[in-house]
């Protein structure tokens, strides 16, 4: 008898030729061979089926994830099947790269056990990493310009907005002082960070004001002149003019101007949105010919020393880049024409990073060139611009972000369970009691089921068993079938979709993180970050995934990975949940996300940011240091950030323990601490380790949060 046929049908099987128990009409059953065409876990061209490769190796991993193509050259998988940072790129020795999962352990253990007694999720800051791409970039437009001859210099300014931690921040004053480099601030607080920051950088590098004016911002921006900063006031609107000149004058300060032209060029997609002539920000050459004018006429066409423009994020190719940097060239040069001292072109953000490893001009997931091809692009356009004008070689500057901060954050979270629809099994004694408890309709289409399964006809019995199933749904709603004959039913069906190999293979794994807080750009705006369990890597993965957070939101699941795949290669969890104890923990991380994601993230759930690890390399025994530990913060700093008192709502509540509780001291107490923990710990899942670690007294907690 076929396995199908045997799936359905009721009790005992009928012998060969004969038709369905009971109904002497049904066609006698044709028995056939073979099956359903066997699937594979697999869908990826990645992937190798399992019948065709018994073993697995690290590089197999690699090769799955696309790890070489988007990791390269600060990620790779090490020989223990874990990912592992280069902190030096290229340059990065064996005994120098760093195991991630070496990091979560120290991290996360108890600090009983020599851990940090961190809470999960968790992000890894990397310097040296950041320090690298640094010396990348202007190790890039230094070769360029030598090579081409251009008679200037490249000096870069970071924009603050793309993460604005303090230590980030920092390290890129600290690491750009030897090549000048800077800030770029578009609001005041912004404005204020890099004016505190700038202080202890190299005198000589750019502070450059982007974004948005008022009196106050142009204030403060003046202020930072007076106090020796290198600092250019860009236009954004053609009205900012009059204020730069007024309250120059009125605070005896000698302003360096610079203004933002709207080109024509711009590129197609999410990321060229803000540029073109259409563009958020910006003067068209008619405005700019009245900015030209009117400084003349204040006598202050000298203060004019800086063009700039951008002509969109993740700018996807050179010849696109070439387009835009001419035009702007040539704007620069019409300036210099018309009398203004015109000493530096700053042609904006936009250099791309390759969140796929694909090296493709046609994604907004890639870019198709790398940081050497990008400088010698930008150099030789405006070279070849300035030598037919005859203007000497400006000061090249650029406001990279999202190419310097990407690849030095690493998100690190973990799965704590998962599920799929588990097929359940069925005695001949519990299919007969299903059909017995069929109404007439519903039995007609479990004979014409059972007919199709003899037949061999896989669609047909998928059609029929969805008749089934929504005959049965109809019968139970109007209470004409019981929850048991309804779960029977559900049963069978599961049952003939997985003998005919329809079954959704993809499991949800559901993982202690917020997608809204740690990566909101998912949800915004659809980007895609590379997705990769940090460990088990020299196993073979033998499930796909989706992955769901804590959230109370639809929208709080990760279905959509890079290479267009909609599921996720994963292992098995190993035993129960790890919150309960049970079982190995499955990390998973989220690569490329240093720029932006921090910034964006909300509250949504009252979620908070992560727990954060800074992470130097070292010649210890595991080939790291952990140089600043930030905790993530509590329920009760979140709640203080939406206005709630978490000491006054603790009291409340202890209040309310005393008054509804237990009549035991003891007892009341006890809720008291339960309470006070829960205040004090951060909102994501906790072990039971991280609970205890967590726990303290009732009377400390509100001396320190009343």
């Amino acid at each position: 008898m076929p396995a199908l046929a045997y799936c359905v049908e009721a009790a005992a099987a009928p012998p060969p030729g004969c038709a369905f128990a009971g109904d002497s009409s049904l066609p006698s059953p044709v028995l056939f061979s073979g099956g359903p065409p066997e699937t594979t876990i697999f869908t990826s061209p990645a992937a190798t089926p399992i019948s065709e490769n018994p073993s697995w190796s690290p590089s197999l991993s690699s090769s799955l994830y696309k790890i070489d193509g988007w990791g390269a050259p600060y990620f790779s998988v090490n020989g223990s099947g874990n990912m592992a940072v280069r902190p030096y790129g290229t340059a990065t020795l064996p005994h120098q790269e760093i195991d991630l999962l070496k990091i979560v352990k120290k991290a996360s253990d108890p600090i009983s056990s020599g851990g940090l007694g961190l809470q999960l999720p968790l992000i890894v800051r990397l310097p040296d990493v950041l320090k690298n791409r640094l010396e990348s970039l202007q190790s890039a437009f230094d070769c360029a310009i030598q090579s081409q001859g251009y008679e200037s210099h490249y000096q870069g300014v970071y924009p603050v907005k793309c993460n604005q931690d303090r230590f980030v921040v920092e390290d890129i004053v600290k690491f750009g002082s030897p090549f000048r480099f800077g800030l770029e601030a578009g609001s005041k607080p912004e404005l204020l960070l890099a004016m505190g920051c700038l202080c202890e950088g190299n005198k000589d590098a750019f502070l450059v004001c982007n974004g948005f004016k008022d009196a106050e911002y142009i204030s403060l921006a003046l202020i930072a002149r007076k106090l020796a900063l290198n600092t250019v006031i860009v236009l954004e609107q053609e009205e900012e003019l009059d204020l730069v000149i007024d309250l120059s004058k009125a605070l005896f300060v000698r302003p360096v101007i610079g203004m933002r032209a709207k080109l024509r060029t711009k590129h197609s997609g999410h990321f060229g949105s803000t540029s073109g002539e259409k563009g958020k920000f910006g003067l068209t050459t008619t405005q700019i010919l009245r900015v030209v004018r009117k400084l003349k006429q204040a006598d202050m066409l000298d203060c004019l020393q800086l063009l700039h423009f951008h002509i969109g994020s993740q700018i996807p190719s050179t010849a696109l880049l070439n387009d835009g940097i001419s035009e702007a060239a040539q704007i620069y040069c019409e300036l210099v024409r018309l009398g203004a001292n015109m000493l530096v072109i700053d042609i904006g953000g936009g250099m791309g990073i390759d969140y796929d490893g694909s090296k493709s001009g046609d994604s907004e997931l890639s870019v198709a060139y790398e940081l050497e091809e990008y400088a010698s692009t930008v150099v030789d356009a405006v070279r070849c611009v300035c030598d037919r004008r005859a203007v000497k070689h400006p000061i090249i500057c650029s406001e990279s972000g999202r190419a310097i901060v990407s690849h030095h954050s690493v998100l690190i979270f973990e799965a704590v369970s998962a599920s799929s629809y588990e097929v359940p099994s069925m005695s001949p004694i519990e299919r007969q009691y299903l059909v017995d408890g069929l109404t007439d309709d519903a039995r007609i289409y479990y004979q014409n089921l059972l007919t199709a399964a003899y037949m061999g006809e896989y669609e047909a019995c998928l059609l029929y068993a969805d008749q089934l199933k929504q005959c049965c749904v109809d019968k139970f709603k109007d209470g004409c079938l019981g929850m048991e004959e309804l779960a029977a039913v559900d049963g069978l069906c599961a049952l003939v979709s997985k003998a005919i190999g329809e079954v959704d293979a993809v499991r949800t794994y559901h993982v202690n993180l917020s997608i809204f807080t740690s990566i909101p750009d998912f949800w915004g705006i659809d980007q895609l970050f590379p997705i990769v369990p940090i460990h088990r890597l020299d196993q073979r993965p033998s499930v796909r995934g989706i992955l769901s957070d804590l959230t109370c939101d639809s929208d709080g699941k990760i279905d959509r990975f890079i290479n267009g795949e909609s599921s996720l290669p994963l292992h098995e969890l190993e035993g129960n949940s790890s919150l309960s104890g049970g079982g190995g923990r499955y990390y998973l991380g989220m690569f490329l996300g240093g720029a932006y994601e921090e910034a964006l993230g909300g509250v949504h759930n009252l979620f908070s940011s992560p727990s954060v690890v800074r992470v130097m390399q070292s010649d210890g025994p595991h080939s790291f240091a952990v140089t600043c530990t930030v905790p993530g913060p509590s329920c009760a700093d979140i709640l203080r950030v939406m206005q709630h008192e978490p000491g006054l709502m603790f009291e409340t509540l202890k209040h309310r323990a005393e008054e509804f509780g237990q009549e035991e001291e003891d007892d009341v107490g006890g809720i008291a601490n339960s309470l006070a923990m829960s205040f004090r710990n951060m909102p994501y899942l906790a072990s039971a380790s991280s609970c205890a670690n967590g726990a303290g007294d009732a009377e400390q907690w509100t001396y320190c949060y009343a």
